[in-house]
């Protein structure tokens, strides 16, 4: 179990390191053009929809796993050392969540207006926004996708190996484009679901590692007392752990208008900007040592039984 923990480490470093590859170069891109195919209520008749929702849902993460499945039980050990932490990175993405919240924060200065750069991370209209409410929709995106980006394809890594990480971020970026209450919402119906089963024990190892984080920080009642009340605030049963963690362990309020708050508003977004990134940056590496840990007590166990064979 070594080799996976060191592949953890290196897919890490290399995030952090290279960044994401242009969206035409990028496989989840591809990934997200080929959803964008098939992904079209017009093309079917209502009465299967969800049918097709899917059926197309379970092929897509399938053949979009399917080389990483292969490639992680036939690569060798030396090959698997090169290769596998690019290919584990392709499934995550930690240094771009801070760069399009960077982007959103330099037009704001520079203009007063980063709706555009917002417009790429929410699905909400940006043009009602205020300047806080356009700071909120960016850094409540970098506290869910905690979980979605990062979390959650380590998580399935370390369960499953490289396939499991791919066909994680399949289901991912299948609920992000057709999982809306609109005219996708039967053919969005399956991958919705499928994301918020596959997200919910990785929402929760995020969560503990901001417990951890704001604990050693001094925040943790501030982040429980608003965990307690606001989780459930945010639609779905994952997104609201780690916003409503954040959100009281940094004293800061997400407001979606005429839809939540969630935190108390005890300093701006702006103050709170860089809190907000060590959080998640912290959480990111709790996480990670967690499933370093569980990979080299379970490698241990293994071992031992060998030994008894």
């Amino acid at each position: 179990m070594v080799l996976p923990v060191l592949i953890i480490w290196l897919s890490l470093l290399a995030d952090r390191v290279a960044g994401d590859p242009p969206n035409r170069y990028h496989p989840v891109a591809w990934l997200g053009r080929f959803i964008g195919w098939w992904g079209r209520p017009a093309v079917y008749p209502e009465k299967i929809r969800r049918f097709a929702g899917f059926f197309m849902g379970i092929l897509t993460a399938v053949l979009f796993s399917l080389p990483f499945f292969i490639l992680d039980f036939y690569l060798p050990v030396w090959a698997a050392i090169v290769a596998a932490p690019f290919l584990l990175k392709i499934c995550l993405a930690w240094r771009c969540l801070e760069e399009h919240v960077a982007n959103v924060e330099k037009a704001l200065s520079l203009d007063g207006d980063g709706r555009s750069e917002v417009g790429m991370l929410v699905s909400r209209d940006p043009d009602s926004l205020s300047e806080e409410e356009v700071l909120s929709a960016a850094y409540e995106s970098m506290s869910e996708n905690l979980t979605d980006s990062i979390v959650s394809p380590l998580f399935y890594y370390s369960l499953l190996g490289l396939g499991g990480a791919a066909f994680f971020r399949a289901s991912n970026t299948m609920d992000a484009m057709l999982g809306y209450r609109d005219e996708r919402i039967k053919i969005g119906w399956f991958p919705a679901r499928l994301d918020d089963l596959l997200n919910f024990i990785p929402a929760r190892l995020a969560g503990l590692s901001l417990v951890i984080w704001f604990a050693v920080k001094g925040s943790l009642g501030d982040a429980r007392a608003v965990l307690k009340r606001d989780r459930k605030k945010r639609a779905g049963p994952n997104g609201g752990v780690t916003m409503s963690l954040i959100a009281g362990g940094c004293g800061i309020a997400f407001i979606k208008p005429g839809v939540y708050v969630i935190g108390d508003k005890k300093r701006s977004l702006k103050e709170a900007g860089a809190d907000i990134r060590d959080a998640v940056r912290a959480a990111t590496i709790i996480s990670a040592v967690i499933l370093s840990l569980v990979l080299l007590a379970a490698g241990g166990i293994v071992f031992r039984f060998l030994l008894c064979l």
